[in-house]
């Protein structure tokens, strides 16, 4: 099997880029890191990047005192995510000619918000690395978000004909599931899906699925079993009959979705299996962490005979489609170039999404804004004129002086970094432990297979890789996404480390799980990459060896952030949320964390929030 090297990555980097690249653009691609989108092997939260703040964890950060404080700024955020680049938008608007310095660990801006980028040939393909798209927008974003996304210049109405919904059910594909010979004693996958999910970009009438009883037919299992999986879809049978609606509903709060299959809808454990890792992409948890109530909610069966109320919200109302060629990422780099003009050219949502960026000039003197990546803070301190900040940059320590501060980073880091707020607060903080989950992007020479088999998104419930999609339909600003199946084309992989541990609660099992991610290798990971869709793909003419040009592993060992679970958490969880962003002095937090949900809107609700707070403190 043949394997791609890191050499062939940074040489592939500098001959595929050159190849479609401006002058000026190419002339800073000869340093690899001058341009970190198009880098691929393992990204996310790469190496070096979170080493100083391990140290900072286990104590082992260096003297700082003797360090000179060598600048002074009126706000220092640490965090150049969504919600970092938010508040400094919000901050320059109430103080147009402020100072401001952007912290961030990554060797790239955008925090989740990754961008990827591809080249085949002269063909540029693009993809998200992390934060995907606008979530409901019409019905969740609140008019702060709303405002920020208008000032932006983004035109929501733009999404609905930019993202082609027909373009994959024109073509004859649905959704499928590939049964693992590992679990089920064959590799099977089983084209037709019917199931409705809720975040769906598709919707009734796009999905070209089969009955229930032609889909679950082509299922590996004996025909009991077989029976016991399609008697979920049946709107007549009622597995808890004799409750009322309130009682129902209560009871799906507290038994995790594999005990409800199983014990309360007599499913064998193989055949509860084809759901067991259905709502990894979504919760970062599979079947037994997951409530019953959260499997109906993002749409998975089981619950047609119950006689409860239909579900209303607006990640059911509105279609998954707000979303750019490369994600969220354009949101942050649309916050970038407002911070900082001389970043890229353009100003419109359209021309952002190929629009060349400089990153020499994110932090040079006479910057208003400046954004200094590769740089960890190890420590605040709250002062009466505001806060002192130590950091580290390529291995030397450096420390600065602020007004306001405002800490949009991840909140199980702020308790390290901030050793004296109130320890109720601290453990607050801590509480919110992020779910590790794993975006890889491969490109492929073309997307025949996924063709030939009828198929566009495959779910893996007993699968390395729970979801396998050709990537979302979106063409914007010049960028045309591959409407042939002869075309290259970006794939999306997710996996979610996922054990079963009777007895053990969600953040265990996501601090477990950061582990695991922590010690696979790039190679690791291609191998299963390789496996698995060799064996999803091969009967529809794929081979990896062929078929795949380039890897990008997206390790988010720190991903979506912790949301209540009712299986684990009481209701003593709001009390919790609001101890965790309470300010300190001048100090203020924000990032999605602090709203407890992985959502860009929360993202940039936090961020006005904090730098309410910093300015009236």
């Amino acid at each position: 099997m043949p394997h791609i090297t890191r050499r062939d990555f940074f040489n592939g980097f500098a001959l595929g880029i050159a190849a479609g690249l401006t002058p000026v653009q190419q002339l800073f691609a000869q340093d690899a890191v001058r341009y970190p989108p198009a880098l691929m092997g393992m990204r996310g939260q790469h190496d070096g990047s979170f080493e100083a703040a391990h140290a900072m964890r286990d104590g082992q950060t260096p003297s700082f005192d003797h360090v000179a404080i060598d600048e002074r700024y009126d706000l220092v955020i640490v965090g150049a995510g969504i919600s970092g680049l938010s508040a400094a938008f919000f901050y320059r608007q109430q103080n147009p000619d402020a100072r401001i310095l952007i912290l961030d660990n990554h060797d790239d801006f955008g925090g989740h918000a990754k961008r990827n980028e591809f080249r085949i040939g002269d063909r540029l393909v693009l993809s998200y690395g992390g934060s995907e798209s606008l979530q409901s927008p019409m019905g969740l974003y609140s008019n702060v978000a709303k405002r920020l996304l208008r000032d932006l210049n983004v035109d929501i109405d733009r999404f609905r004909t930019a993202f082609d919904r027909n373009l994959y059910p024109s073509l004859g594909l649905s959704r499928g599931v590939f049964f693992p010979r590992e679990h089920f004693g064959r590799d099977v996958l089983v084209n037709g899906d019917p199931t409705a999910m809720v975040a769906d970009d598709l919707g009734p009438g796009l999905l070209n699925e089969k009955t229930p009883q032609d889909f679950v037919a082509g299922f590996p299992l004996p025909d009991d079993e077989k029976a016991q999986v399609l008697a979920l879809y049946d709107r007549t049978r009622d597995p808890l009959v004799g409750k009322t609606t309130e009682e129902k509903t209560a009871f799906l709060e507290t038994v995790s979705y594999r005990d409800y299959l199983i014990k309360t809808c007599d499913l064998s454990e193989k055949a509860a299996n084809c759901f067991h890792g259905r709502s990894l992409d979504f919760m970062a948890l599979a079947s037994d962490m997951i409530p019953a109530a959260g499997a109906r909610e993002i749409g998975l069966p089981g619950f047609a005979g119950l006689g409860l109320p239909e579900q209303a919200s607006p990640e059911r109302d509105e279609p998954y489609i707000y979303h750019f060629p490369d994600g969220n990422a354009s949101i942050a780099r649309l916050l970038v170039r407002a911070l900082i003009p001389g970043a890229a050219p353009g100003n419109t949502m359209e021309d952002i999404v190929l629009a060349p960026f400089f990153y020499e000039r994110l932090d040079r003197d006479g910057n208003a804004v400046c954004i200094r990546l590769d740089s960890t803070c190890v420590n605040v301190k709250s002062t009466p004129s505001g806060a002192e900040l130590a950091y580290v940059r390529h291995g030397k320590m450096h420390r600065v002086k602020a007004t306001h501060t405002i800490l949009a980073c991840f909140n199980m880091a702020i308790p390290y970094m901030m050793p004296d707020l109130p320890e109720e607060q601290r453990n607050a903080l801590l509480r919110n432990v992020k779910a590790p989950l794993v975006y890889t992007k491969v490109l492929m020479r073309n997307w025949k297979a996924f063709a030939n088999l009828g198929v566009h998104e495959i779910s893996g419930p007993m699968s390395f890789h729970s979801r396998v999609k050709l990537d979302y339909p979106v063409s914007m600003g010049g960028y045309r996404h591959p409407r042939d199946p002869s075309e290259p084309m970006g794939l999306h992989l997710v996996h979610v480390p996922n054990e079963s541990n009777p007895g053990m609660e969600a953040r265990d099992q996501f601090r477990l799980g950061r582990m695991q991610l922590l010690d696979m290798t790039f190679a690791d990971f291609e191998t299963r990459i390789r496996d698995e869709l060799d064996r999803m793909l091969g009967a529809g003419g794929f081979s990896s060896a062929r078929d795949i040009t380039a890897i990008t592993v997206n390790r988010w060992s720190h991903g979506y952030s912790y949301g209540a679970n009712s299986l684990f958490d009481s209701g003593e969880l709001a009390n919790t949320i609001e101890r965790a962003r309470q300010p300190a002095g001048r100090v203020a937090i924000a990032n999605s964390d602090s709203d407890w949900h992985a959502y860009a809107h929360s993202a940039i609700d936090q961020a006005h929030r904090a730098v309410r707070e910093v300015l009236i403190g």
